[in-house]
């Protein structure tokens, strides 16, 4: 099974610098094939039989830890999976006319809280949550956002980190 896996914080605003062959080296291992990265902000494509993603992500998780000294968090999505959260994009028009503003934050979980999350957001932005995604459209860009990615995981109670639409794209024509 071909998986994707986002991680959280490597490689964005000068911290938590990774190289991502170091990644990918991690992944070439016993029961991991065809581990490849696609971009220098963590995102690894790689086919394994042998767990399920919250398995995967825990594993993932530990080995980082364990051998490059770094504690971030694996969000990892099935080919098959990120397929469907291509075709759920319930903002197909922001995806076509201004896909650099439409984010999709991959979350541990389906949030629960989603009416606390609604009276968080401060500015023109809106958003859908669909499984264990959240789709964000920041039409004023994501940078003076007072709708942050902490803001965020500390209402719903849980890490996420996100994509824009164009890298969501890239990793979705992977089989």
């Amino acid at each position: 099974m071909l998986y994707i896996a986002f991680l959280r914080g490597i490689n964005v605003g000068g911290n938590t610098k990774i190289a991502m062959s170091d990644l990918v080296e991690l992944l070439k291992r016993p029961g991991f094939d065809d581990a490849r990265s696609l971009l220098n902000s963590g995102n690894l494509i790689f086919r394994t039989t042998r767990k399920s993603p919250v398995q995967l992500e825990r594993l993932l998780d530990s080995e980082v830890q364990k051998r490059l000294g770094v504690e971030t968090k694996f969000f990892i999505r099935s080919a098959d999976d990120l397929k469907s959260v291509i075709a759920q994009n319930p903002f197909p028009r922001e995806a076509k006319e201004d896909p650099g503003h439409l984010l999709v934050m991959f979350l541990e979980g389906e949030p629960k809280n989603v009416k606390q999350l609604e009276g968080a957001i401060k500015g023109r932005e809106t958003f859908r949550a669909i499984g264990r995604q959240l789709y964000i459209v920041y039409p004023d860009g994501v940078g003076t956002s007072k709708f942050s990615h902490g803001v965020i995981e500390k209402t719903l109670g849980m890490r996420g980190t996100g994509r824009n639409w164009n890298t969501v794209l890239k990793l979705g024509q992977f089989d």
